[in-house]
């Protein structure tokens, strides 16, 4: 029976690899360009398997900032992780023991995540580790591929191929944000800070890591005073 969830899971999972493979493409590329090696770029991906914080790492690694502020970047941006484990949890059950649900965390990335809990059948935990399987082959793939055409294409290739994290983003936020409002003060509030962790005298001279966790917690708390989540009153 697992294995033909396992084997669900990996059909299911085939469109989030593809999605994956493009996106670890740009840094896998973008790794090499910051003086990584291909091995290095390859080693991150396949002990992280999460894009925005491997992004964000490397703009850390780059900087030669302190180990204290790469955790403190890690944990901002990937304290997500913590709620989505939770409600898979809920959703898996009782029965899972803690090395299946262990298991099952290692591949808890967003898109894997939707594909468990938008299943209509009750979630296994072989059908989430084959969706995350192969998502995470994607991952990894791209990101060797990214790395291994970095390292022999020209310094413009390379500099252009650095942009497409940007262009993921944009391509993410950017309709979101024209619907949602607490989105798009979140994603304007955040460029501001930005912006005068750049320009400001001061604020400039603040290292790449801590600006980032500055500016991430800044603008979450903002839209979180602004924009509450109302609680839903128990019957």
């Amino acid at each position: 029976m697992q294995l033909k969830e396992y084997g669900a899971g990996i059909r299911a999972g085939v469109p989030v690899c593809v999605g994956y493979f493009s996106v670890a493409f740009g840094f896998g590329a973008m790794a090499v360009a910051q003086g990584l090696g291909i091995w290095h770029a390859v080693l991150i991906s396949a002990t992280n398997l999460t894009s925005a914080g491997q992004f964000a790492g490397l703009t850390v690694i780059a900087a030669g900032a302190a180990i204290v502020e790469m955790i403190l970047t890690q944990l901002v941006i990937n304290s997500r992780y913590a709620l989505m484990s939770l409600a898979l949890g809920q959703r898996l059950g009782p029965s899972v023991g803690t090395g299946k649900r262990l298991l099952a965390a290692v591949f808890n990335t967003d898109e894997v995540f939707a594909l468990g809990m938008a299943r209509q059948e009750k979630l296994s935990t072989g059908f989430f580790v084959g969706a995350g399987t192969v998502a995470a082959i994607g991952w990894v793939g791209g990101t060797a591929m990214g790395a291994l055409a970095g390292s022999v294409l020209p310094l413009s290739v390379r500099t252009a191929l650095s942009v497409m994290l940007y262009g993921m983003f944009i391509a993410i936020v950017v309709p979101q944000a024209r619907e949602e409002k607490p989105m798009l003060l979140s994603m304007v509030l955040a460029l501001v800070f930005s912006c005068l962790f750049v320009w400001v005298p001061v604020l400039n001279g603040v290292s790449s890591g801590m600006a980032i966790v500055l500016c991430t917690v800044a603008a979450a708390a903002i839209c979180a005073l602004i924009f509450p989540v109302e609680q839903e009153v128990a019957q």
